[in-house]
């Protein structure tokens, strides 16, 4: 199992001691939240990517992925009508493509539901959809350009209203028909919202649709602090033979997010060595 963990669980530390801690715990690697390396991924300057590249390198971790693409700057959307929005929205779309690649990382993963939420008005959703469709297609010329895989996060009704199901997932990636562009499971959003996380699993990894996995119970937690079995999802992703990477993403972090981290990785590594 190639295990990563979301670095804003961490956040309040330096990206150096992230990577250190992470490392002792028995992480593969970081999933990075841009937001955590500054307010707006297209003013990182080469020498700090120099210096989170380094801290990666020197704890023995890889990037793995990035995820919240669109928490900064304030403001992006890409179902808005506004057009300027949408050209920021892209270009920092654009922007986190190259900086995956800069970072070794093979996956972005677009959550980001505040920045995709279709209007109240049924009569304006068609709309908005088209245009997030219209988003994404760039960012998937640009995931290309990069030789990276965008994907789109399918989120629980309470999160978002656009794409709450793998399969409405993959229905926009079929009708975008970009090959870097890709879906993913989220198994706190799929146990919420479609219940049976290793039905998903099993019906959709062998289409080629699923680029990546985040693990976390639906009460927003971490894997094993709630009533999901993991054991299952483990070993229908052994299964699949599924060869990509599972990233931790709790949400509430009990007590704090280092023993969050913690018992995370402990136990994602317990049902691994039971599978042996």
């Amino acid at each position: 199992m190639k295990l990563s963990l979301c670095n804003e669980v961490l956040r309040g530390w330096s990206f150096a001691r992230q990577c250190e801690f992470a490392a002792a715990l028995g992480y593969d690697a970081l999933e990075i939240a841009p937001f955590t390396l500054g307010p707006d991924p297209r003013l990182l300057t080469p020498r700090r990517i120099t210096a989170v590249r380094r801290a990666l390198a020197d704890a023995g971790l890889a990037c793995s992925s990035l995820h919240w693409l669109l928490v900064a700057p304030q403001g992006l959307s890409i179902t808005s009508a506004d057009a300027a929005t949408r050209r920021e929205t892209v270009d920092v779309m654009r922007r986190l493509c190259a900086l995956a690649a800069e970072l070794g990382a093979g996956v972005l993963v677009h959550g980001s539901p505040a920045q995709r939420q279709l209007p109240a008005h049924k009569g304006r959703q068609s709309a908005a959809r088209q245009r997030a469709a219209g988003c994404w297609a760039a960012a998937a010329d640009a995931a290309r350009d990069a030789a990276v895989t965008y994907c789109i996060e399918p989120l629980a009704q309470r999160e978002t209203n656009l794409i709450n199901t793998v399969s409405e997932a993959v229905a926009m990636v079929e009708l975008i028909g970009k090959p870097a562009l890709k879906t993913m499971i989220d198994t706190c959003a799929a146990g919420t919202q479609e219940g049976d996380v290793v039905a998903l699993i099993e019906r959709w990894l062998p289409t080629g649709h699923i680029a990546h996995i985040q693990v976390n119970d639906p009460n927003r937690r971490g894997p094993g602090e709630g009533d999901m079995a993991f054991a299952p999802v483990v070993a229908a992703l052994a299964r699949q033979e599924y060869t990509g990477w599972v990233a931790v993403e709790p949400f509430i972090y009990q007590p704090d997010g280092a023993a969050c981290a913690a018992r995370a990785a402990g136990y994602m590594r317990a049902l691994q060595e039971d599978r042996r």
